[in-house]
C-alpha cells in the first residue's frame, strides 16, 4: 500500500502539489481561526449554586442552606465532589463533574436536583446557578478613577452597577461582570423608638406602610376626544424627601404623623462585604470581567476592550478605566515565546540539514515538508477543538526532530543509489531509481511513526488537571509527525525527481561523511574489539543514574512565570471593614514602593459574583511586574517575592504568594490556595480548629515553610440573643415577634427598593445608630405586645458574646477546616514528606478525624500512581510492536537499549540544570522513549543491511570478517544517524536559551530530550555495534560449523 503510493507521488507530482498547496492554504486559515491561550483550559467542568440570605449568621446558612443543597447533589451523576462554603449571608456550593463532562448537561442536572429541594429552603430563599464560568474566567479587572474629584465612592459604584456592568455583559464571551468596591447606595431610615412609642405606633405596621407607599400603578385606558389615554398612578420613591413625606399614622386630633416625625432618613451606604484599592492611594470602585466556560481569552479580552474603547465618550466626565489585570498579555508573550523557539528551531534544522547534505537543493525538500506539515497539523487540531497555546505549540517544537527524520533518511537514500546507479554506468530510468530508494525505506518510515505514537500513551491516560494540560501537546506532537509521515510518502517521493539534480558529492568524497567516518571509524573499532568492556561501562552508566534520581526533587509543575503576582495573605476572623481598608492600603503602598512593580490592585472581602466566596479574612493582592529588563540588577522573581515577604511581615497577617492562573486553579480543583494544603474532616469545628493550630505549631518548623496557617473556623465573634421562651409566653409574645425586632430594629432590614429610571437602590430600616452601639442600649430596646404595652428586650432575652464559625466549609456534607502552606526553596515531594513525618511524630488525631493532603502534593500522588502501571505497559507495547517489525526477540532487544540509554543522558543533564521531576519532565522522557527506540532501529537496520550484502557475497564466516562488516555498516550511515541524533539535540537548543514567558514549562519537556537523544546517539553508535556483533557471530557459528 505504502509503496504503491509512493509510485503514484513520483509519477503524478502536479496532483500531489496541488493538494499539498490546498491542504496547506486551509491549514493557514485554521491556523488563524484557531483559539489562543497561554495555556489549555485544565479547569474542571464546575457549576456553582448560589444562594443569599441576608443577614444570617454562617451556622445558619449551613445548617437550613448549605448542608441541604450538598447533601441532595451528592449522588448527581458524574459528580465528583461537592464543596459547600457558607458565610455571613451568602451560600456558596461548588459542584465539580467528571472529564468530558459537557458544562450545560451538568447545569440542567443540578437544576434537576434543586427541584427536589422545594420547600425545604427557608421563606423567601431561593437558590440559583451561578454564571456558567469559573474563577479561573478571571480574564480582566479594572477600576474605574476619577481624575477630577467630582464624583464619590458610590456615583462611581451607580454607575459600574447600572451603566458600565450591562454594557461589558453585552459583549460576547462574557459571563458575569461582577462589581466590586465603592458603596452602594441606601436608603436609610433610622426610627426613634421613644417617639415610635409616643405615637403608639409599632415597627412591623410602619415597614408595611412604607412597602405600600413605593408603587406605581395602572388603571387602564380612559378616551378623551377619540384619543386614548394610558392611564398610570405615579408613586415611586425617587428622593429622601418622598420618604419622610409617608404618613405612618396619625394622632388623637387626626393630625397625620409623618415619617421624619419619627425617623431620620438619609442616603448613605449599604453594608459592605468587599473592597478595593488601586496603588496605596485609596480606594476605588471597579469590575471583574468573567470570560464563558470554553471561551477563546484573547478574543473576549480584546472584545471588552473595544466595546470600552466604544463607550468612551458615555463615560462621567474625568472617569476613566484603568486595567489593574489583562491576562491577554500573558497570552501573547507565551505564543510570542512559544512562536520564537518554533521560528529558531525551523532555521536551526534547516541549516543542519544543508551543512550535512552539502546540496541546496536536495536540503529544500525535509525544510520544505516541516512547514507544510506543520500548517496541515492545523486542520485536524481545529476540528479536534485544540487551541494555540504553549503546549500544543511545545507538542510541535519537541516533534520537529522526529519530523524531519523521514525525509532526512529519504533523501539519504535517494543519494546513494543514485551514486551506486552513476557508478553502474546510469542504467535503468533516473526517476525508477529514486522511486525504488524510497520504497526502500518508506514503509519502515511510516511504521516508525507508529512506535512515536504510542510512546505517547502515558500522556493521553494522564487524567484530571495534568491530563487536560498535557494531551494538546501529545496530540499536536503526533499530529505533526503523522502529517510529516504522509507528506514523507507524497510529497517528498515527488520532490526527489524536482529537487535532487545537479552535482552530489558521492559518500566517499563527501566532506561531511569523510570528516565523521575519520572521527568514528577508530572509536568505533576499539568499541568492537572490547567488547565487554563497553557493555560493562555501558551498565555502569545505567546505574550512575540510580543516585542522581534520588537526589532529585519532584513537583507538580514547573511555575509559569505569568508576569503578575498575586498576594494572598490572611488575617484572623472577625477584621471589619474599616481596618480592612486601612490594612490593604498599607499594603499595596508597600508593594507599589518596590522598582519592580508596576501598579498594585487591592481586593479585601468577595466581589458580587458566587466564583469568589472570599471572607474579609482573605485579602487578595494583583501586583502587576514590570518587564525584567526594567528590574534592578541581580534580582530573580523568588528573590524579589522573598524581599516583598519580609516587606510585609505584618503581626496577625500570614502571607501567601503565588500568580493569578495558578492561584484560581488550585482553588477551583482543591480548594487550596497554596503549594501544599492538609484538610482536617470531623463532626466538630472547634476540635478541628484545635487540630488546625496544632499542626501549625508543628510545621512552622519544618524546613522550607514559608508561612502556614490554619483557618480558624471557630473563631468569629457573635452576639448571641438566648429568648427566654417562658418570658415571651407571659407576654403573649410569639418567638418571631422578638425575632422581628432583633432581626430589622438592631440589624436592620432591606424592605423595598427604589426605582429611579434604570437604577435601583434599597430602602433600609433600623433603629437609630446611637440607641444600638453598646450592649446595654440593645437590652432597653423595646418589644410591642399584643396589649400594647413594650417591654425591655433584656427581660425577654439575654446578651452573651461568644465565639463561633465566620465561614463553615464542607466537604461531600464533611465538615472541613484547612490549614494552608507556602514553601521556598524545596521541591514539593520531599518537603510534604517531611511535613508527613512531621505529623506522624507530634500529631495524634481524635477518633472520628482524619487528614488528607491536597494542593499540588494531591496531584503528583495520582499522576504517580497512574504512571506506575502506564509506562511499563506503553514499553511492552514498543517491544511487540518492534518484535512484529523485526520478527526477533534478540534484535527488538537490542533496539530497547536505546530506551535506558536515552535516560542517562536525560537524567544527568536535569540534574546538571537542577531540575526537578515533574509532568512536564516525565512527558519530556516519554517522547525520548520513541526517539531513542527510532534510533536503534535505524542503526539495527543499516547493519542488518550491511551483514545481508556481505553474507550474500559469501563472507561471515569469520569473527574478524563480521567486524570488519558491521564496521563498514556503521561508518558508512555515520552521516544519516548524526544528522538524525543532531537535528533533535541542536535543533531544541533555542528552548534551552528561551528567557520568555512559558519557557521554563518548555524547557523542562525539551531538557530531557536534549540530553537523552543525545546520550542515545552516542551510546546507539557506540553499544550497538558491539552487541549486535556478539548476538550476530553467537548466531552465526553454529552456521559456520555446520
Amino acid at each position: 500500500m505504502v509503496e504503491r503510493i509512493i509510485e503514484y507521488s513520483a509519477r503524478h507530482r502536479f496532483i500531489v502539489f496541488l493538494l499539498v498547496f490546498s491542504l496547506s492554504a486551509v491549514g493557514l486559515w485554521t491556523m488563524w481561526q484557531t483559539p489562543i491561550d497561554a495555556l489549555p483550559d485544565i479547569s474542571d467542568t464546575q457549576v456553582i449554586v448560589y444562594t443569599t440570605w441576608q443577614g444570617r449568621s454562617p451556622d445558619l446558612v449551613e445548617d437550613q442552606i448549605t448542608y441541604p443543597i450538598v447533601t441532595a447533589l451528592l449522588s448527581a451523576p458524574n459528580v465528583t465532589v461537592v464543596r459547600g462554603f457558607s458565610d455571613f449571608g451568602y451560600s456558596y456550593v461548588y459542584i465539580l463533574f467528571k472529564d468530558g463532562t459537557d458544562i450545560y448537561w451538568a447545569r440542567s442536572r443540578i437544576l434537576e436536583r434543586l427541584s427536589q429541594l422545594s420547600g425545604r429552603m427557608p421563606e423567601g430563599v431561593t437558590p440559583q446557578l451561578g454564571p456558567d464560568a469559573t474563577g479561573v474566567g478571571w480574564v480582566f479587572q479594572y477600576a474605574l478613577v476619577d481624575e477630577t474629584g467630582q464624583h464619590d465612592l458610590a456615583a462611581l459604584r451607580s454607575f459600574q452597577d447600572w451603566y458600565l456592568q450591562y454594557w461589558l455583559r453585552a459583549v460576547e464571551g462574557v459571563a458575569e461582570v461582577a462589581s466590586i468596591g465603592g458603596f452602594v447606595r441606601q436608603y436609610q431610615i433610622n426610627l426613634d423608638p421613644t417617639k415610635v412609642s409616643a405615637y403608639r405606633l409599632s415597627l412591623p405596621s410602619i415597614i408595611e406602610t412604607i412597602r405600600e407607599s413605593n408603587n406605581d400603578v395602572g388603571g387602564r385606558v380612559v378616551e378623551f376626544s377619540g384619543i386614548e389615554y394610558v392611564v398610570r398612578g405615579r408613586g415611586y420613591i425617587k428622593k429622601t424627601d418622598d420618604i419622610e413625606k409617608i404618613a405612618v399614622g396619625v394622632n388623637e386630633n387626626g393630625t397625620p404623623i409623618l415619617l421624619r416625625d419619627v425617623a431620620t432618613v438619609r442616603l448613605g451606604p449599604d453594608m459592605r462585604r468587599g473592597l478595593a484599592e488601586l496603588n496605596g492611594q485609596g480606594e476605588v470602585a471597579g469590575g471583574i470581567v468573567i470570560m464563558r466556560f470554553g471561551e477563546n481569552a484573547l478574543t473576549v479580552i480584546e472584545r471588552v476592550k473595544a466595546k470600552l474603547k466604544e463607550i468612551e465618550p458615555s463615560m462621567p466626565k474625568g472617569v476613566k478605566v484603568v486595567s489593574v489585570y489583562d491576562r491577554s498579555d500573558l497570552i501573547r508573550e507565551s505564543i510570542a515565546t512559544a512562536s520564537e523557539s518554533l521560528l529558531e528551531e525551523l532555521i536551526v534544522t534547516g541549516v543542519l540539514i544543508i551543512a550535512f547534505l552539502l546540496h541546496v537543493r536536495s536540503a529544500i525538500v525535509p525544510i520544505l515538508t516541516l512547514p507544510i506539515a506543520v500548517l496541515i497539523a492545523f486542520i485536524p487540531m481545529y476540528l479536534m477543538n485544540i487551541g494555540i497555546n504553549i503546549m500544543s505549540l511545545g507538542g510541535i517544537i519537541v516533534a520537529i526532530g522526529d519530523m524531519v527524520d523521514a525525509a532526512i533518511v529519504m533523501v539519504d537514500n535517494a543519494h546513494k543509489r543514485l551514486e551506486e546507479w552513476e557508478r553502474d554506468g546510469k542504467v535503468g530510468e533516473r526517476l525508477q531509481v529514486l522511486i525504488d530508494s524510497a520504497k526502500e525505506v518508506g514503509p519502515a518510515i511510516f511504521a516508525s511513526v507508529l512506535v512515536i505514537a504510542i510512546s505517547f500513551i502515558p500522556v493521553f491516560v494522564l487524567e484530571a488537571q495534568e491530563g487536560r494540560m498535557f494531551k494538546p501537546l501529545a496530540w499536536t506532537n503526533n499530529l505533526a509527525i503523522a502529517m510529516c509521515a504522509v507528506l514523507a510518502i507524497t510529497l517528498v517521493p515527488a520532490c526527489l525527481p524536482t529537487f535532487i539534480r545537479g552535482k552530489i558529492f558521492p559518500e566517499q568524497r563527501h566532506p561531511v561523511s569523510r570528516s565523521l567516518q575519520r572521527l568514528y571509524a577508530p572509536l568505533l573499532r576499539w568499541t568492537l574489539l572490547h567488547r565487554g568492556t563497553v557493555v560493562a561501562l555501558a551498565i555502569g552508566l545505567l546505574l550512575s543514574i540510580v543516585p542522581v534520581y534520588q537526589r532529585m526533587g519532584s513537583e507538580f509543575m514547573p511555575p509559569l512565570y505569568e508576569g503578575t503576582i498575586l498576594y494572598m495573605p490572611t488575617t484572623l476572623p472577625g477584621l471589619s471593614v474599616t481596618e480592612a481598608g486601612r490594612l490593604l492600603q498599607i499594603m499595596d503602598q508597600k508593594l507599589s514602593s518596590f522598582p519592580e512593580v508596576d501598579h498594585v490592585f487591592g481586593k479585601a472581602g468577595r466581589a458580587e459574583t458566587s466564583t469568589d466566596p472570599a471572607p474579609f479574612s482573605m485579602i487578595e493582592v494583583i501586583v502587576e511586574l514590570k518587564p525584567k529588563d526594567r528590574w534592578r540588577p541581580g534580582i530573580s522573581y523568588e528573590g524579589l517575592i522573598d524581599e516583598m515577604d519580609r516587606a510585609l511581615k505584618i503581626p496577625g497577617v500570614t502571607n501567601a504568594w503565588t500568580m493569578p492562573i495558578k492561584a484560581r486553579i488550585d482553588m477551583l480543583t482543591t480548594g487550596v490556595r497554596t503549594p501544599v494544603g492538609i484538610k482536617i474532616f470531623g463532626p466538630d469545628l472547634k476540635q478541628i480548629e484545635e487540630i488546625g493550630k496544632h499542626l501549625e505549631l508543628v510545621l512552622k518548623d519544618v524546613a522550607g515553610t514559608r508561612s502556614v496557617y490554619a483557618e480558624r473556623v471557630s473563631g468569629g465573634y457573635f452576639l448571641d440573643f438566648d429568648i427566654n421562651r417562658e418570658e415571651i409566653a407571659r407576654y403573649g409574645l410569639k418567638l418571631m415577634d422578638v425575632g422581628k425586632i432583633i432581626e430589622t430594629a438592631i440589624g436592620g432590614e432591606n424592605i423595598a427598593t427604589t426605582i429611579e429610571g434604570r437604577e435601583r437602590y434599597p430602602i433600609n430600616v433600623r433603629y437609630l445608630r446611637e440607641l444600638r452601639d453598646d450592649p446595654e442600649k440593645l437590652k432597653r430596646v423595646l418589644v410591642d405586645t399584643p396589649t400594647g404595652a413594650q417591654v425591655p428586650l433584656a427581660q425577654l432575652a439575654t446578651l452573651r458574646f461568644v465565639n463561633g464559625p465566620p465561614m463553615i466549609r464542607d466537604e461531600n456534607g464533611m465538615l472541613a477546616g484547612y490549614v494552608f502552606l507556602d514553601m521556598t526553596g524545596r521541591d514539593i515531594g520531599s518537603y510534604v514528606e517531611d511535613l508527613k513525618k512531621a505529623v506522624a511524630e507530634k500529631v495524634q488525631l481524635p477518633a472520628g478525624y482524619t487528614l488528607v493532603w491536597s494542593g499540588q502534593y494531591e496531584f503528583m500522588q495520582r499522576v504517580k500512581e497512574r504512571l506506575k502501571f502506564v509506562v511499563p505497559l506503553t514499553l511492552v507495547i514498543i517491544f511487540v510492536t518492534f518484535y512484529f517489525s523485526f520478527g526477533s526477540v534478540a534484535k527488538t532487544c537490542m533496539v530497547m537499549v536505546g530506551v535506558p540509554l536515552s535516560l542517562v543522558g536525560a537524567l544527568w543533564y536535569l540534574s546538571i540544570l537542577g531540575y526537578n521531576m515533574s509532568i512536564a519532565v516525565w512527558v519530556g522522557l516519554i517522547t525520548v522513549v520513541g526517539t531513542a527506540a527510532e534510533t536503534s532501529a535505524v542503526m539495527l537496520a543499516y547493519l542488518d543491511e550491511a551483514c545481508a550484502r556481505r553474507k550474500a557475497a559469501g563472507g561471515l564466516t569469520t569473527l574478524q570478517d563480521l567486524i570488519d562488516t558491521v564496521q563498514l555498516g556503521a561508518v558508512e550511515r555515520i552521516r544519516p544517524m548524526a544528522m538524525i541524533g543532531l537535528v533533535d539535540v541542536i535543533g531544541l537548543i533555542p528552548i534551552m536559551w528561551a528567557t520568555g514567558t512559558g519557557a521554563d514549562v518548555m524547557k523542562r519537556i525539551a531538557a530531557p530530550q536534549v540530553g537523552g537523544v543525545f546520550s542515545a546517539m552516542i551510546l546507539t553508535l557506540f553499544v550497538i555495534p558491539p552487541v549486535y556483533v556478539m548476538w550476530r557471530w553467537w548466531k552465526e557459528r553454529p552456521e559456520a560449523r555446520d
